[in-house]
């Protein structure tokens, strides 16, 4: 996320929560309301990476959350599931709103606005939920072109809890090492290009916190400049698991290629 990166998570969750469950009459309070939701089955997504199979009970939904903190105005469209596990349900649905109490939160004491850029459930598979949301940042009042924020989402479907990179990589350094060397060969075939900076891929945390999983593999998404100029726009590569292979925690290994 070059700009932001999650808070404790319990904050943000709790500032989130207090937020929507406000009342929609009070001054520089949160308002949401669920919208339409959009059911995927396995008819409809046929040979769709965000395919749910009929066996899985989760369907893709989502929420608008809508509101001022007097500084921030924000209108955002989160992705959001339902059914099954519902404490993988809460799990998911909950970090996403904490994404998105990270970005209302962030980005210094400038007044600014948050709109709608993508969200989407990326990716449910047996044993792992993936999702994703970018949000369109603009300077209030209005700079010379808004600025795009990523967040994402990645639950283990068997235990209810959030995987974090730590969890992926038993070594951590390890595992970053990895991706840096990879992504290296992957990116001068993006946007990027051959010129890509460096510096957005050195083995560190920041550098790789939007991931999805992916039974291609770990999906990275890089921020607005991270790997090149604004121009180029949002750059993603995917990482195959057996490039991960002997990185990866085992117990893992299954749970995120599902």
């Amino acid at each position: 996320m070059s700009g932001i990166r999650r808070i404790g998570r319990g904050v943000a969750l709790a500032a989130v929560v207090l937020a929507v469950a406000a009342c929609s009459g009070q001054e520089g309070t949160a308002v949401s309301e669920p919208s339409t939701t959009t059911i995927a089955t396995a008819s409809d997504t046929a040979g769709a990476e965000a395919t749910t199979p009929a066996s899985l009970p989760y369907t893709e939904t989502e929420l608008r959350v809508g509101g001022s903190t007097g500084r921030v105005i924000y209108d955002v469209v989160i992705p959001q599931i339902e059914g099954g596990n519902s404490a993988v349900t809460a799990e998911f649905n909950e970090s996403m709103r904490a994404a998105l109490q990270d970005q209302i939160d962030g980005w210094g004491t400038d007044a600014f606005t948050l709109s709608s850029q993508e969200h989407r459930v990326v990716h449910i598979g047996e044993h792992v939920i993936s999702g994703l949301l970018v949000t369109s940042w603009n300077a209030d009042p209005p700079g010379a072109h808004p600025t795009p924020i990523v967040a994402t989402v990645v639950v283990n479907a068997d235990t209810a809890a959030p995987i974090t990179l730590a969890d992926l990589f038993p070594d951590l350094d390890a595992g970053l090492r990895r991706l840096s060397e990879h992504c290296a060969t992957l990116l001068p075939a993006t946007a990027a290009g051959p010129e890509f900076d460096r510096t957005g891929i050195e083995p560190v945390v920041r550098n790789f916190a939007n991931w999805l999983a992916t039974p291609a593999g770990m999906e990275i998404h890089f921020d607005d400049y991270q790997v090149g100029p604004h121009a180029v726009g949002l750059v993603t590569v995917t990482v195959p698991w057996d490039v991960l292979g002997d990185v990866v925690d085992p117990k893992l290994a299954d749970v995120v290629s599902s």
